[in-house]
């Protein structure tokens, strides 16, 4: 038996005291479940583990040796591996999948001047990905691979080193059912291997499902651990929260207008095939579907942002809209929140003033197009107020934030754009039950006020719970349109799976 010690580990960042002096500690051949709201600490602290943070107090231990893990390096030759869940900051887009299974051995190879092995290498990375049932190409690159693709990618890259301890960060985000089997599969027999695994995840049914034990953390300090076994998901959420639940989705609107948004017969070169639609004023419409089913690539349609429309039209209050870029669809009033909020929804490098104020940039501008900073910093601090955004400040970069609280920042900058049609991509992927509430609360408030609003999600649950309408998707098309009052998560997935 290997046992894993974290001991007092405690960190700061400017203004902020991530953790403060947290106890973890976990054995080898267990799944064991790390949870908490955004920003509690929980990825803050597996960051410490895996050598991703250098500046923090405390100790490391394996089996009562102090490790000094100060560098992933440091990790990985500890036997300590994770898989992030932003997949698009640790995969190389130009190499190929093979490659980037191999990276270290690549590396490894480039640095002692040695001959590189290609065809070696492609079949070692073919073994790897066989052994997980992944079939992709390893000459592949991965700049042509789904998200879900890339999670996979991602686990095979890490379970093809030896390694004690694997750090799971939301891998069941972007997966499909069948794939969320998959990875599950491959969790059971890392574990009948005596690999420990801790599993970050916002999906309890997932965490009761796999898992042995839960820690759970609230504002940078772990709070409680417990067997599964002993304990229930309505308890896990309130210790979460540090209070009762409630009600998770706010009430629907019942002021439906005219119709102000129609979709006739959209279709792109690659997905979408004679898609059609219609949303009302005050009315939330929903887009459901499996991974895969074609729900993103409509909604970047819609905003202009894939440029590969072949034929439809798109009408906002009786006007045929030409949108060939995210610009027109910004003049012509359409908002849109993407699934991938790093890469596509917010401006990371930034502060979360200057994203709250990016969509409409020309309110703040004073003669000759400067800007009144003044006058932005106001609105920012209105707007964090008013989204509960937990930050240091509005100067603060929105890199630092958690998940929950970027993607109120990537909603908010719309609500200063004043928009009429607002499209939401997966809004609450990778967000706490605390967040998420908040974030449906957003969404049913620009409903209240007459906007049209999309709701495209795999998360069948809140299709139910939020939408006063639902176009069910499969293999790009519109297969079924339900009011949601009249059906159910079972009805809706019979038809996401081509039910008939």
């Amino acid at each position: 038996m290997t046992t894993l010690v974290m001991k007092d580990i405690s960190i700061e960042f400017p203004g902020v005291k991530a953790l403060s002096q947290v106890n973890f500690s976990m054995e080898n051949g267990t799944v064991h479940a790390l949870i908490g709201a955004n920003g509690a600490g929980k990825s803050t602290l597996m960051k410490v583990l895996s050598g991703a943070y250098d500046h923090y107090s405390g100790e490391i231990m394996l089996d009562g040796k102090v490790l000094n893990i100060r560098t992933p390096k440091d990790a990985m030759d500890a036997g300590i591996q994770i898989v992030y869940q932003e997949v698009d900051t640790a995969l190389i887009p130009y190499l190929t999948i093979g490659e980037n299974i191999m990276l270290m051995d690549t590396v490894h190879n480039m640095k002692k001047k040695h001959w590189m092995r290609w065809k070696q290498l492609h079949e070692k990375a073919s073994s790897i990905l066989a052994s997980m049932n992944i079939n992709l190409p390893t000459t592949k690159l991965v700049s042509e691979l789904t998200l879900a693709e890339k999670q996979m990618l991602l686990i095979a890259r890490a379970v093809s080193k030896e390694c004690k301890f694997l750090i799971l960060d939301e891998p069941t985000a972007p997966l499909s059912q069948k794939e969320t089997n998959e990875l599950f599969r491959i969790v059971a027999d890392l574990k009948k291997k005596k690999v420990g695994m801790i599993f970050i995840s916002h999906r309890l049914p997932e965490v009761f499902e796999i898992c042995d034990e839960i820690s759970i953390m609230r504002n940078g300090e772990l709070i409680a651990r417990q067997m599964i076994a002993d304990t229930t998901q309505n308890k896990v959420i309130e210790q979460m929260l540090g209070k009762k639940l409630g009600e998770q989705f706010p009430d629907k609107s019942k002021k439906i207008g005219k119709n102000v948004f129609e979709v006739k017969g959209l279709t792109d070169k690659e997905k979408i095939k004679d898609f059609s639609m219609y949303v009302k004023s005050g009315e939330i419409v929903g887009i459901a579907g499996l991974v895969g089913a074609g729900k993103s690539e409509f909604c970047k349609a819609l905003f202009g942002a894939e440029g590969k429309l072949i034929g439809g039209e798109v009408v906002l209050k009786g006007n045929e809209l030409k949108i060939k870029s995210p610009f027109d669809a910004v003049k012509d009033g359409i908002a849109f929140v993407p699934e991938e909020r790093r890469k596509e929804g917010i401006l990371v490098q930034e502060s979360v003033e200057s994203n709250l104020t990016a969509a409409n940039l020309g309110s703040f501008s004073r003669i000759f197009g400067f800007l009144d900073r003044k006058k932005e910093k106001a609105a920012a601090k209105e707007l964090i107020n008013r989204l509960g955004i937990k930050t240091p400040s509005e100067k603060t970069k929105v890199q630092n934030l958690s998940g929950g609280n970027q993607q109120k920042v990537a909603i908010g900058k719309w609500l200063v754009a004043e928009a009429e049609v607002y499209i939401f991509d997966e809004p609450t992927k990778g967000v706490d039950v605390g967040a998420k509430r908040d974030i449906f609360n957003l969404i049913s408030e620009l409903a209240n006020r007459g906007k049209a609003v999309i709701y495209a999600s795999s998360e069948l649950s809140e299709i139910i719970g939020i939408t006063n309408r639902v176009y069910v998707l499969y293999d790009g098309r519109s297969v079924k349109e339900l009011d949601t009052e009249s059906t159910n998560e079972e009805e809706l997935l019979f038809y996401s799976t081509g039910g008939r």
